[in-house]
């Protein structure tokens, strides 16, 4: 069905009934690979510049390689997310080229290379939220931004934040990542003139209510500039900042 619309298609610019340009509006809703259990955009990075991604909590390792055999065989890079080590493992050998991240639970197959706009500065308050800032800083790095990361400079030793000062300045864009109070948002927003993307974490102890208390406080941050994503969203917020920086970096931005 889908090679016959193309077909189709095609054909209308041939004789003249359609526009390129209209044709290329029109590719960007079609084609989809009808797996059955899955149905794959294959013309995602045509809509929005980056290439669908792999949510693998939910999947077997099957489904998980049958997609990513087909967004490979479209010539796309795969990005894989939620990943645990068991399921890798038993991914590893079916995927052989996959490339694994343990920390950010994510693996990624490069086929291509990716054109590097901007700077991510990845922010975060603990040590224990290492996992979603790994998450978020790699989902940034392998869509193309240069990644800086700042882990462990929460508001509990404040001077460790402030001297970080140039690498927080010189970002197009701060992700920053925090658990408890989540107040790290605020103060990181306090000193910067980038947006500030905003994670908070389930780390904490029993009032944080599985990170309840930072995404409130997030959310009500007196500081401007600051957009919050989900409890434990680094992808969320890794993938937001890299749109931000291909946005800016196509304008012409003089910073590239």
């Amino acid at each position: 069905m889908q090679e016959t619309r193309l077909k189709e298609l095609l054909a209308r610019v041939a004789d003249g009934s359609l526009t390129v340009t209209d044709a290329v509006e029109r590719l960007k809703v079609f084609p989809f690979e009808d797996m059955e259990f899955a149905k794959v955009d294959h013309h995602r990075a045509l809509r929005r510049g980056f290439p669908e991604v792999i949510f693998c909590e939910g999947k077997t390792p099957e489904q998980i390689v049958l997609i990513a055999r087909g967004i490979i065989e479209q010539g796309g890079n795969i990005l894989a997310t939620r990943c645990s080590d068991s399921l890798f493992e038993s991914i590893a050998p079916l995927l052989p080229e996959a490339r694994y991240h343990g920390e950010g639970a994510l693996f990624v197959v490069e086929r291509r290379e990716v054109a590097q706009h901007g700077t991510v500065a990845v922010v975060s308050g603990g040590t224990s939220d290492r996992p979603v800032s790994e998450e978020a800083a790699l989902t940034a790095h392998y869509l193309g931004c240069g990644v800086v990361r700042l882990y462990d400079v929460g508001v509990a030793g404040i001077h460790r934040l402030f001297s970080s000062w140039e690498q927080i300045r010189g970002a197009d864009v701060l992700i920053v990542v925090a658990g408890m109070e989540g107040a790290l948002a605020s103060v990181v927003a306090g000193i910067a003139d980038a947006p500030v993307i905003a994670v908070p974490t389930s780390v904490g102890y029993g009032a944080s209510f599985g990170g309840l208390a930072a995404l409130l406080a997030m959310l009500n941050s007196c500081a401007g500039g600051v957009t919050v994503v989900n409890i434990d969203n680094g992808f969320g917020a890794g993938f937001a900042a890299a749109v931000i920086c291909r946005k800016v970096y196509a304008a012409g931005d003089d910073r590239g």
